[in-house]
């Protein structure tokens, strides 16, 4: 069986480490972004679009289907997307739009970047959303749901001073500071690592199952990631 991934967010700090990943497990990787991802292979489709608000017309197009999993990587800030508004419609808004369409094709299996600290009752409009993001996408139903929570990302944030401030300050810091900390700042590549190895994992086991599986929500926080991704000395 020839196996599909589809993403959105493919050229965000984790994005751009996944869509590399993934086109090492996957025969086809179908991309939706604003501009190419900068890793190109040969497997990958890239659909361009000029503005998330019509992903539904550049979905008709895609061949996604059951064979298909579908990850999204897309986020933004407030500062970035310039209000309160624009913030909670790529965050939440094109998220669930791209995991609707995802579900109407057939798609059983989606993969969701959030955040740590993730609370529908939060005082923070970043950590609502993305609770409200989780809650809307697992209300589609799908066979398998796998939320990633990570704590700080470590890589080049562009027009995020306050996260490479706090890197920078990591960095003076992190030989005294242990993996096992549930907050420990973590590298989108292990992030990427982690969510790549999520979805490898299920379509092993996937392979020796003869009854559908049963429908599952997986979170997998911070900690687990660092130690997921951890590397032996």
């Amino acid at each position: 069986m020839q196996r599909k991934a589809i993403v959105i967010g493919a050229t965000g700090l984790v994005g751009q480490h996944l869509v590399k990943q993934l086109s090492q497990l996957y025969d086809t990787l179908i991309v939706i972004a604003r501009r190419p991802p900068r890793y190109i292979n040969a497997s990958m489709r890239f659909y361009q679009v000029s503005d998330f608000d019509n992903m539904t017309e550049v979905f008709a197009s895609v061949g996604a289907d059951k064979t298909t999993d579908a990850f999204s990587c897309l986020g933004t800030t407030k500062k970035q997307a310039g209000s309160d508004d624009a913030f909670h419609q790529v965050d939440h808004g094109y998220n669930v739009t791209f995991a609707s369409l995802c579900r109407e094709k057939g798609v059983e299996n989606f993969f969701l970047l959030s955040s740590m600290n993730a609370d529908i009752d939060s005082r923070f409009l970043y950590n609502r959303v993305k609770a409200e993001t989780e809650q809307s996408i697992m209300a589609l139903d799908f066979a398998q749901l796998v939320i990633f929570r990570p704590s700080l990302l470590l890589g080049k944030h562009k027009g995020r001073p306050l996260e490479s401030f706090g890197q920078k300050a990591f960095k003076l810091i992190s030989p005294l500071v242990s993996e096992s900390l549930s907050l420990h700042p973590i590298s989108a590549k292990r992030v990427a690592s982690a969510i790549a190895m999520s979805a490898h994992d299920i379509y092993e086991r996937s392979k020796y199952r003869n009854d559908p599986a049963i429908k599952t929500t997986n979170i997998i926080e911070n900690k687990q990631m660092l130690a997921m991704t951890k590397v032996k000395k």
